[in-house]
């Protein structure tokens, strides 16, 4: 689904990506972490058509960035700690507005569907301001889900979120990974994304310099990588 090969992104006399090379096979979640500024977010914007490479080749679905971008983006569903939503109008009417955008057949039914996965059916036609932060969240992620995309891209989607709220997340984010997505997730919440993950990859100074299958590794020798590859 994924293959990013020696990418390098500048921002003017700051480089933020060293060589990146990556791959991520259809249907696996992959949890990306690292410190602040290891270069997490600006690889994800990368891989959702947000930003350019600087150089080395990426790839999505078997299309090249960024020139395939407008066919890549169809396929990609995004989630950050910045809901994209619109807050005065409805969660209906947002899941309704992106829906015409990406021309999503039978979009009454499959608006009710995406409500009641992420559980805000009885919520559908509140202002998306009067919602609580956690149910924002879980409404950003069913609008990204609405177009039945194959690749997730999940920015840090914890952040500002309660125990309450991380635990309905998880639960969404559990039921659109048996929908044999791809999902990639950067965050600072080492156990927890290693947790809901197949594959972990640790990011440091623009380099990936750790990953491995999630079934290789215990939580503390997790910990302990994460510690010595980060200092």
């Amino acid at each position: 689904m994924i293959k990013v090969k020696s990418l390098v992104k500048s921002f003017g006399p700051i480089t933020a990506l060293r060589g990146v090379n990556l791959s991520v096979s259809e249907g696996q979640f992959v949890t990306l972490v690292g410190p602040n500024g290891a270069g997490k977010t600006t690889l994800l914007r990368i891989l959702a058509t947000l930003s350019r490479p600087s150089l080395g080749q990426v790839r999505i679905a078997g299309h090249e960035l960024p020139k395939g971008a407008a066919d890549v983006r169809r396929s990609i569903g995004l989630v950050s700690h910045q809901t994209l939503l619109y807050g005065d109008i409805s969660a209906e009417e947002n899941l309704r507005f992106y829906g015409r955008m990406y021309d999503v057949p039978g979009l009454d039914a499959r608006i009710t569907e995406v409500l009641e996965m992420v559980g805000l059916a009885q919520r559908r036609r509140d202002p998306v301001r009067t919602l609580s932060r956690g149910m924002q969240q879980r409404l950003a992620i069913a609008r990204a889900v609405l177009h039945r995309p194959s690749l997730m891209l999940l920015d840090e989607p914890y952040t500002g979120l309660d125990q309450d709220a991380v635990a309905r997340l998880e639960a969404v984010m559990s039921s659109v990974g048996t929908e044999g997505r791809t999902v990639v997730m950067t965050t600072h919440d080492l156990e927890r994304g290693l947790a809901v993950a197949d594959r972990v990859v640790i990011l440091a100074k623009g380099r990936v310099v750790f990953e491995a299958n999630r079934s290789e590794l215990s939580t503390a020798a997790f910990l302990k990588a994460y510690r010595q590859y980060t200092q």
